[in-house]
């Protein structure tokens, strides 16, 4: 079983933003962190996933759970998606589904694997979503 934890940040929506993830398995601990220069918060919270999902190094039949602060990921990938496909990618406002380039290609990763999907509070003391927003912001100065 792996761990994933993410978080995403941005200095002013849109602005400069950051990502960043923990990935705890079998073979230890890795940390990776990325940033844009003109993104949103949630484009970052949304990259965070993606980028942890490509640095996984697993066979496809392994069990993942990641762990968010974001209720957009998280209700994008549990209740959303299946709608927005079902529907050619137009919301519930029938409007176009926002960062649709990046939900296909979370839809794409996580196809490949049996995740669990797990929300926890942001900024609350949780030791790796501290970790993560620390990576994300770290993500973010190398911009600046």
């Amino acid at each position: 079983m792996i761990k994933i934890y993410t978080d995403g940040a941005c200095k002013g929506n849109p602005g400069p933003g950051g990502w960043g993830a923990i990935i705890m398995g079998i073979e230890g601990k890795v940390e990776i962190h990325g940033g844009d220069r003109d993104t949103t918060n949630n484009r970052m919270e949304m990259t965070a996933v993606i980028e942890a999902l490509k640095n996984i190094n697993q066979q496809s039949d392994c069990h993942l759970t990641v762990f968010t602060d974001s209720t957009y990921v998280l209700k994008g990938m549990t209740e959303w998606i299946a709608g927005w496909k079902k529907n050619n990618w137009i919301s519930s406002t029938k409007k176009p589904v926002k960062n649709k380039d990046l939900w296909l290609i979370l839809d794409l990763l996580v196809s490949k694997y049996d995740i669990d999907w797990v929300w926890v509070k942001g900024h609350s003391g949780h030791p790796e979503n501290e970790r993560a927003d620390s990576l994300a912001n770290i993500g973010v100065d190398e911009l600046l």
